[in-house]
């Protein structure tokens, strides 16, 4: 008789975070927003991915800090949602994603996701922490631009990062060709759409999730 799915064994959730300090975040929407709104839309996003996450209440939820724990708003988040803090730690985004999986996966598959999607809902979080528990060795929320806004990983996978063409269409594609070279079981959510570009806060802003 096959075994029921399992859906109550924890899988944690990092949220990867850039500070809200003007001129460091959302650069691309400096032009359209200037600096400090560019950075207070940041941080908007910054809690909304932490309240996305504590809602979907899979696992414990930890905030990853960039370019360090001790900015205003992480401190806050940790008090008000209980999040732990954790400092990004590497040169590259690769080297810090790969790093924050071999710490959480030590203990359960692991959900790491940006703070860039609006869209993303508690829902889908179950679902991936679902798959990852279940079928998936692997699993994704690919982004309209041909990245990707979560990944989920049952252990760590040091080939998806290394070397990896961040911030380009292409990220998504490689990174498929190389789950399947490693062998991994990969599952992908339908794509969403994040705020990166002008044209996305006008996007964002039609559709009333700002």
């Amino acid at each position: 008789m096959a075994m029921p799915p399992e859906r109550h064994s924890s899988v944690a959730v990092a949220i990867f975070a850039k500070a809200p300090i003007e001129g460091f975040a959302k650069t691309r929407l400096i032009s359209r927003l200037g600096a400090k709104g560019a950075a207070d839309l940041q941080r908007h996003l910054i809690e909304h991915a932490v309240q996305v996450a504590c809602a979907a209440n899979v696992g414990p939820v930890s905030l990853w800090c960039s370019p360090d724990i001790d900015q205003d708003i992480f401190k806050s988040l940790h008090e008000r949602y209980e999040v732990t803090l954790r400092e990004q730690i590497g040169s590259d985004l690769g080297t810090r994603m790969h790093h924050a999986f071999v710490a959480l996966t030590t203990e359960s598959p692991a959900l790491l996701m940006g703070t860039d999607c609006a869209v993303i809902t508690p829902q889908q979080l179950v679902q991936c922490a679902d798959l990852l528990r279940n079928y998936s060795d692997a699993v994704f929320v690919p982004v309209e631009d041909g990245g990707y806004i979560l990944v989920g990983l049952k252990s760590p996978s040091p080939e998806l990062f290394d070397a990896m063409p961040w911030g380009t269409e292409r990220v998504m594609d490689e990174t498929r060709l190389r789950a399947r070279a490693a062998g991994l079981k990969l599952t992908e959510l339908p794509p969403l759409w994040d705020i990166d570009r002008p044209e996305d806060y006008e996007r964002a802003i039609q559709c009333g999730v700002l």
